[in-house]
């Protein structure tokens, strides 16, 4: 059974389609109710259709991650710095290069 919040989400995705905003929650609340394969079908259609979308990229890299894709949640990561960049985003650059860096096992502490 689907919840309100996603009925509400799908009504809104038939009015306005390629609303990315839309996209976005929808791939957010799939994901919430870990439907991997929903989730990561809305979060491709914002990367290929709204590759501004900066919010995108990171939570697509944990998903690849979450599913033990790593080498695809590496690069996402890439691709989202590169776009937050690119939009002059620089939080939206630090948090992708922290998950990139995680990721990649950098995120190293000095003893």
């Amino acid at each position: 059974m689907q919840s309100t919040r996603l009925i509400k989400l799908l009504d809104f995705l038939q009015s306005d389609p390629n609303d990315p905003f839309v996209l976005y929650a929808l791939a957010t609340e799939y994901n919430s109710v870990n439907d991997t394969e929903k989730a990561l079908q809305y979060y491709l259609k914002l990367i290929n259709e709204h590759p501004n979308y900066v919010g995108t990229y990171y939570h697509l890299g944990k998903l690849y991650q979450k599913t033990g894709e790593m080498e695809l949640a590496l690069d996402i990561y890439q691709k989202g710095m590169i776009a937050a960049r690119n939009k002059k985003d620089m939080h939206a650059f630090s948090e992708l290069q922290g998950a990139y860096n995680s990721a990649a096992g950098l995120d190293y502490e000095d003893d």
